[in-house]
This record gives structure tokens, sequence and C-alpha cells, in this order.
């Protein structure tokens, strides 16, 4: 079980109404720590719906450089692409040029975050208003979301690197 945690939209952003952010992982094995994992999705609750939330949620990620389906973008050689990671604490703090959020994740998935370096990033362009932030999503309803025929196809997908506070 994992929880998603909400960035309440500001006026200029409410047309792709509260964008929720949920972490997991794939299954560790004594080899490998597993794939620490992020999705971005919104609740499709926008001032003019869903539809009109979808849209401006895909103009925001062509404009970041980003592409629907069609490659998996590793941000660390494109280094115009504005997304940054900070994971520490047991916290994950994404940074976007249209948002900002910190997100808690468990201690298994900040250990792999660091072990591998970067983490996969999902930018689900098909509203989730099932997933409520603050509100416990079982495995189940994650991996049927993330399942649905068409989600992952109809989403932009990128490897960004782990950064950490030096000391």
């Amino acid at each position: 079980m994992t929880s998603s945690t909400a960035v309440a939209p500001d006026q200029r952003r409410s047309l792709m109404g509260t964008l929720t952010v949920i972490a997991w992982s794939s299954e560790p094995t004594p080899d490998d720590p597993g794939a620490p994992m992020l999705m971005v999705y919104s609740l499709g609750d926008g001032r003019d719906g869903p539809e009109a939330g979808e849209e401006a949620l895909r103009a925001e990620l062509k404009q970041l450089g980003l592409s629907i389906g069609e490659e998996l973008i590793d941000v660390g050689r494109r280094t115009r692409i504005p997304v940054t990671l900070l994971v520490e604490a047991e916290q994950a703090v994404l940074t976007l040029p249209f948002m900002k959020v910190q997100c808690p994740v468990p201690p298994q998935w900040e250990k792999a975050a660091h072990m591998k370096g970067q983490v996969y990033l999902i930018f689900a362009v098909r509203p989730w208003p099932e997933a409520v932030p603050g509100k416990e999503v079982p495995a189940e309803k994650l991996r049927d979301f993330v399942s649905a025929e068409g989600l992952l196809e109809g989403s932009a997908h990128c490897l960004v690197p782990v950064l950490r506070v030096r000391t």
C-alpha cells in the first residue's frame, strides 16, 4: 500500500486540476533493490473538466520537451529538461516549472533511489479521481490503473537523476 500527495493548483494551472504524485517500487531481489517509480497524475477536477485537464497537462509536458508514449527520456542526459528530484529523509521532492511537490517515500524506496541514482517518472495524462491524496492506495488498485489499456502508451516517461543534500 502507498498513499499519494497532492499539489493544489493555482489560478494559472486550474485547467489541469489537482496534480497528485504517488511513489512505489518494483519487487526487490537479493541482487537488486527494485526500481523506484513516481507517477504524476491529475484528479480530473480542473476548471473545465477532465478532458481540458488532459489537454493542459499534455501541453505542459510538450513545453518541457517530453513526448507522450514515444520514448523514455533520460533527463540526466538532456540537461534542458527542467525536472529535478531531491530524495532525502524519506521524502521525494519533485520540482517542475508547473509544480513542486514533496512526497513521503518508504525507506526501501529511498534506498533503491540512491543505489540506482535515478527514478522512473511517469506523467499519466489520464485522470485518476479515485486515488485521492492522503488515503492509502492498495497495490492492486495502483497495478490496475497503471496496467489499464492505453495508460502507459498515453503517458510521458522519463528517468530522473536523484539529487541529495550535500553535507
